[in-house]
């Protein structure tokens, strides 16, 4: 049974991401054209580039709230399940929740050569950059719109679950806010019949994912599944 002391530290933690992130988006909304300018200027240093879209706006966006909260509370990472316990059954049971995308993906004729992050714009002129620029800009990619994209699902879902908790074994609060958080932030939300289906399928990678690292206790799925899969292919 949770204390009230315990909700409403709770609730600030989740006040905090959310605000932080929304900062963060409204910061890009309002000066998007002229960070983009920034973006893709090829007199700028790619990594400079990267590292300034990177940490500025996808770590700020997800990632740099749940560090704040974590600091603040002086909670390790490590406490958020990554660590190697169940490691595999993890990683088996978090890559069957990627099927479904993969077959509708395969189905629609969406699917290339598997390449890590091809799909993130900086991704190609990182790679042709030559060493070590390809090294580090890579570096910057993996943590910022994979290990952090991935992870910052488990924390809210984390404390999303924790304060509003489920009796049901299939439901769990946190896991369905950041499923339906997943499709609002990358405009997955579908009214035709394929978009729908497209929906669907990346709202079942995202629940089931988090679903694996609650009955698991292991955190490793949800952030190589954004690692390795997600952007990939």
């Amino acid at each position: 049974m949770l204390t009230k002391d315990r909700k409403k530290q709770l609730d600030i933690d989740l006040w905090i991401i959310l605000i932080i992130s929304m900062l963060n988006l409204g910061i890009y909304m309002a000066f998007g054209s002229k960070i983009n300018e920034i973006a893709y200027n090829s007199d700028i240093s790619i990594v400079l580039r990267v590292l300034f879209m990177g940490v500025l706006f996808q770590f700020g966006l997800a990632g740099l709230g749940i560090s704040v909260v974590s600091i603040m509370r002086k909670e390790s990472f490590l406490s958020y399940g990554l660590h190697r316990d169940k490691l595999v059954l993890t990683l088996a049971l978090s890559a069957l929740c990627c099927v479904p995308d993969f077959v509708y993906s395969l189905m629609a004729g969406n699917v290339h050569a598997w390449f890590p992050f091809s799909d993130v714009n900086f991704t190609y002129e990182v790679v042709r950059s030559g060493f070590p620029n390809n090294i580090v800009g890579m570096l910057i990619i993996a943590i910022c719109w994979g290990f952090f994209e991935g992870f910052n699902y488990v924390v809210i879902a984390d404390k999303i679950s924790e304060r509003f908790p489920s009796k049901s074994r299939f439901w769990d609060w946190g896991a369905f806010v950041c499923a339906i958080m997943c499709i609002v932030v990358h405009g997955a939300i579908g009214v035709t019949p394929d978009a729908v289906i497209e929906m669907l399928c990346t709202i079942f990678l995202i629940y089931g994912m988090l679903m694996v690292r609650k009955k698991t206790g292991n955190a490793w799925g949800c952030v190589l599944i954004f690692l390795l899969y997600w952007n990939a292919l």
